[in-house]
């Protein structure tokens, strides 16, 4: 009851203003330009999702496909492996997104996963995303954010799913690769961004970047390691993935590091 009485408040506000209330500023949302016609032809943006939550009999909450736990704190988000081979930029995205370089896609909505995220209390940093020096162009300065909140934006992904009766986690960094080391991607933790608005639009949900590895102004989640910048540094690490197709979960947990 305690935390059906803290969402209560929260909830109907972010009801209220859907997508208007999870930003306060609309930067352009691409990585150096604001996003190009031919960009918005090939996305296909859903209607904006009912947010409903609503409390499972285990405790757990749901909002539309995706489950978060109030007292852990985890967010389970259905998603399909889509890559096994091949250069990524992408972890997770939406189905409609940029299907052809990401790890995983997933039905789930980018706005439930961020409102799953404001009811279980996470702080999101913009430290990753680039200040614009006009409207469109990008600099290459990035915002001061204050050491407590990097710290509390800091999140761990992995993935779970089912491997010969069994489940299976590992960090979504396992399945994922340098091309010159070919190495798995560091374990260290991801930044929660948040995305942001633009022209009256959340980002993520119409985009459908979910977890960038290289660094998307519209992510919700972005890898802060080394080659960040670079979208031609990270493989699928095919030996380790299952088949395309394979039901998988994406966890997003607090960071243990």
């Amino acid at each position: 009851m305690r935390f059906v009485a803290y969402i209560f408040p929260i909830f109907c506000s972010i009801l209220f203003a859907a997508e208007s209330d999870l930003a306060k500023h609309e930067p352009a949302p691409e990585n150096t330009v604001a996003v190009q016609p031919e960009e918005k032809a090939e996305e296909k943006p859903a209607a904006r999702p009912e947010a409903s939550v609503k409390k499972l009999a285990d405790g757990t909450m749901q909002i539309g496909d995706i489950i978060f736990d109030p007292k852990t704190r985890q967010v389970r988000v259905p998603c399909t492996v889509n890559m096994n081979e091949g250069l990524l930029e992408f972890a997770v995205v939406h189905e409609n997104g940029k299907i052809h370089e990401s790890l995983l896609i997933t039905k789930a909505s980018a706005l439930h996963i961020n409102i799953a995220m404001k009811l279980l209390r996470y702080v999101a940093s913009e430290e990753l995303y680039a200040i614009e020096k006009e409207r469109g162009v990008l600099s290459d300065q990035f915002p001061e954010v204050e050491e407590k909140v990097r710290k509390a934006a800091r999140v761990s992904l992995s993935i779970e799913w089912q491997h010969e009766g069994k489940a299976k986690k590992v960090p979504i960094s396992d399945w994922i690769m340098h091309t010159r080391t070919t190495k798995p991607m560091s374990t260290e933790p991801w930044v929660y961004g948040g995305s942001m608005m633009y022209e009256g639009h959340f980002v993520a949900e119409q985009n459908g970047d979910i977890a960038a590895i290289f660094v998307s102004r519209g992510s919700l989640f972005l890898y802060p390691g080394k080659d960040n910048s670079n979208d031609e540094m990270w493989l699928a690490n095919t030996k380790r993935i299952p088949p395309q197709g394979t039901s998988v979960f994406f966890l997003i947990e607090p960071s243990k590091l």
